[in-house]
């Protein structure tokens, strides 16, 4: 019965599902967004990596400082624009990352080193810098539903960020 489909040709076909595992948050203030990123401070681990996505105004910086609150840095906390990263310190380092205004080059920014400084890295605008990032990290959508309410997607790639994800949520 194969011989008359294949002729006489043996082919083995493999089929790879690859099932993205995804959870939504809605937040209806800035309080609930800081509140989310607090609980993932709270299972925090060095090299921890959040790749943030999502219009101005969506909420990544309100979640960078919810972060940065955890950890307890002081300082106030803004998007690093025009200086690309910004490092503050506390339980563990911070490093916040804006890398809208790279569009896509990385070349002599030296994004890369931070991935393995022992710190918690945020990036905002990530998908523009998606082939240097690491394999295993936590990807967050920022969706705006009106004026204060978000939904978040949060896709965790790797098995530390799934535990990650399973434990804040």
């Amino acid at each position: 019965m194969i011989n008359k489909y294949c002729n006489n040709t043996f082919f083995f076909a493999i089929i790879i599902v690859v099932i993205m595992m995804e959870y939504k948050i809605t937040t209806r203030n800035e309080m609930e967004t800081i509140e989310i990123a607090q609980n993932f401070e709270s299972e925090k681990f060095p090299n921890m990596i959040i790749c943030l996505n999502g219009e101005l105004g969506s909420g990544k910086t309100i979640f960078t400082k919810g972060i940065a609150q955890a950890l307890g840095i002081n300082e106030t906390i803004t998007s690093p624009t025009f200086t690309i990263i910004k490092e503050y310190n506390g339980e563990l380092p911070l490093y916040h990352m804006d890398v809208y205004r790279l569009d896509g080059n990385t070349d002599g920014v030296g994004i890369e080193e931070y991935f393995t400084k022992g710190g918690v890295v945020i990036i905002e605008w990530a998908d523009t810098i998606k082939d240097i990032l690491p394999s295993e990290r936590l990807d967050i959508k920022f969706k705006i539903v009106d004026e204060n309410k978000r939904v978040l997607v949060l896709v965790p790639h790797g098995k530390i960020y799934e535990d990650l994800c399973e434990a804040v949520l």
